[in-house]
């Protein structure tokens, strides 16, 4: 079913230059049958077949314009439409997306097969899709910036099969109605009792939350309202906390700073991106960010895959 599969690909994890390891900033959420891109930087198409998931991208949403985050729209859109694409496809981004989506337009002298569409968002614009929603905040790095929040919907208590038995409901097709919201009515020795779902059905359960900051200098507090009880934080970190003073400056954040917000928003599991081509290894990174934050720390690998699984 739509909706039951909730998969992170990191198709790329590198800083402003890529390495022979990481490519530029790229992040693909797949729910269902539902595909989108968070930033899509150069050779982010090749990763796409290297990661096996195909083309089949819904939307694309940019954090910032600098070209580590969007170089790889414009060989993306080429081969949609070489490979025959007639859906139209929508961009999404902070201020100036109208203009690079025209840029797209005239960059390029092959017959664009689909149209393609740009909305600008702003701190606490809202996107809504098919049980769930996209919704940005502003970050700081410089330039007019974003984060992106996934959340889905609340899905439907938990059903209490012996209490529906037990209030006179025969096992079939009454059990998915009243799972589906409606009131029904049973015989019950010879009179209608009614039976509506709060009767049978627990309190509702969170969806999934993922919150995906892009580039960004630490915003503790904006990161500890957005990302309150996220699953999964992705969050920039540029640097090791030794370099504190250069991630300041170059308005990003370092590894120890993204362990606090991670702390701040309570949230599950924080996933640390953007690494400098300075770095070799990602264990600085981890360690400073177990400093300040006790869940699950991961730096995750170009084409790694983290499945997101529903709260028990």
């Amino acid at each position: 079913m739509s909706g039951e599969t909730l998969q992170v690909y990191f198709l790329g994890t590198a800083g402003a230059l890529p390495t022979p390891h990481r490519n530029p900033s790229c992040i693909m959420v797949r729910r269902g049958s539902d595909t989108l891109l968070f930033d899509c930087g150069e050779g982010a198409q090749q990763q796409m077949m290297r990661a096996r998931t195909g083309f089949n991208v819904n939307a694309i949403f940019v954090t910032h314009w600098h070209a580590d985050h969007f170089l790889g729209i414009f060989g993306l859109i080429h081969t949609l439409s070489f490979n025959g694409r007639t859906a139209p496809i929508t961009i999404y981004g902070p201020e100036w997306v109208h203009e690079f989506v025209q840029t797209i337009r005239h960059i390029g002298r092959f017959n664009l097969n689909f149209p393609i569409e740009s909305v600008e968002l702003g701190d606490s614009s809202t996107v809504r899709f098919d049980g769930y929603t996209i919704t940005a905040f502003a970050v700081s790095h410089g330039i007019p910036s974003l984060g992106y929040i996934f959340e889905e919907e609340e899905r439907p208590g938990r059903f209490d099969r012996d209490r529906a038995i037990a209030l006179g409901v025969a096992p079939g097709p009454l059990f998915g109605r009243l799972q589906h919201g409606e009131t029904i009515s049973v015989d019950m020795d010879g009179s209608q009792r009614v039976i509506r779902p709060s009767d049978v059905m627990g309190a509702p359960r969170p969806g999934r939350k993922i919150v995906y900051t892009g580039d960004t200098r630490p915003v503790l507090q904006r990161i500890a309202m957005v990302a309150r009880d996220a699953d999964l934080l992705i969050h920039d970190a540029t640097y090791d906390d030794a370099e504190t003073d250069r991630a300041a400056e170059f308005y990003h954040a370092t590894a120890g700073q993204a362990g606090e917000a991670a702390t701040a928003a309570g949230i599950r599991t924080l996933a640390l991106i953007h690494i400098s081509s300075r770095y070799t290894t990602p264990e600085n990174h981890i360690g400073d960010a177990k400093k300040n934050f006790s869940g699950l720390v991961i730096a995750p690998a170009d084409l790694e895959m983290i499945e997101v699984p529903f709260r028990q």
